[in-house]
């Protein structure tokens, strides 16, 4: 189900999806475009690529293949600088009513990947849950950590030779799994958004994040047969899309909504943004047993 304002990037087509990856193991294209065709036809408004460490060919292959049964966008998802190359020249913009593709995903340690611009222009997703100290890659622990990287990154962005507008950057703050969140990521996320949100200087940015990997390790359903991860990766959107989440890399079989305050999954979620350490575990426990 559809959320005004809220664009899905279809997650099905990545070799880290057990299912996905049996489909590439066994070259099964024709499972691959049917998984292109359902995610077009139940709204995605993307279509994520991700082959994994597949040769570069293999990526444009795919992206040649896909592109032959949807006129949706693509996502080239790699952080292999060659195979994002090889999706990007395999990229017709023709096919896809004229709308240029994402790039996912580009960290302050990856920055070259801002060049294949030059080849395809894109939309960048830009990790910022981690930062750079002494040219290695260290987590963000804080809300401020993740503002500080975000605006290094969009002001690499814009002083590229591309001069990526703020609108055409997509800002990944990083979202953890709540079920076993004991060092308040949770937290982390919705506070680094809301000063992403406020800074004048980063208007019209978009942020997304992997919203399937908020509920990874959780039981589909409670004992009596009630869904468990739909409703707290909706609780989540209702939190978040008020500091600016407009995207999401996601399912098209989710139904996803926004909750009153009153639903189950919202209360759970608020009380956990209250909660430390093995009491949110054992919060989100109390939710699905």
């Amino acid at each position: 189900m559809a959320i005004e304002g809220l664009t899905i990037i279809g997650e099905s087509i990545n070799d880290s999806v057990p299912s996905t990856k049996k489909l590439f193991d066994e070259n099964d294209i024709d499972g691959l475009l049917e998984l292109t065709r359902l995610q077009d036809e139940k709204g995605a408004a993307y279509i994520d690529v991700n082959v994994g460490m597949r040769p570069a060919e293999f990526m444009a292959d795919m992206v040649r293949r896909i592109q032959s049964v949807t006129a949706k966008p693509l996502s080239i998802d790699t952080p292999d600088p060659e195979i994002a190359r090889a999706g990007l020249e395999a990229y017709d913009p023709g096919r896809a009513d004229g709308k240029i593709p994402i790039l996912n995903s580009v960290s302050l340690l990856r920055l070259q990947m801002l060049d294949l611009y030059k080849i395809q222009p894109f939309m960048p997703i830009l990790l910022v849950s981690e930062q750079v100290e002494n040219n290695q890659s260290v987590p963000c622990h804080t809300a401020d950590e993740t503002y500080l990287a975000t605006k290094r990154i969009i002001n690499a962005a814009r002083q590229s030779p591309y001069n990526i507008a703020n609108n055409h950057c997509i800002i990944d703050p990083g979202i953890a799994p709540i079920g076993s969140d004991m060092e308040g990521m949770l937290k982390r996320l919705i506070e680094a958004m809301k000063l992403i949100h406020e800074d004048p200087d980063l208007a019209g940015v978009h942020m997304s994040v992997g919203l399937s990997n908020f509920t990874v390790m959780l039981p589909p359903k409670c004992a009596d047969g009630t869904p468990v991860k739909s409703p707290l990766e909706s609780a989540f959107l209702t939190k978040a899309m008020p500091l600016g989440l407009d995207m999401i890399v996601g399912s098209v079989k989710r139904k996803y909504q926004l909750l009153s305050d009153d639903h189950p999954a919202m209360v759970c979620l608020n009380e956990v943004l209250q909660l430390e350490g093995i009491e949110v575990i054992m919060r989100v426990r109390d939710f699905y047993s």
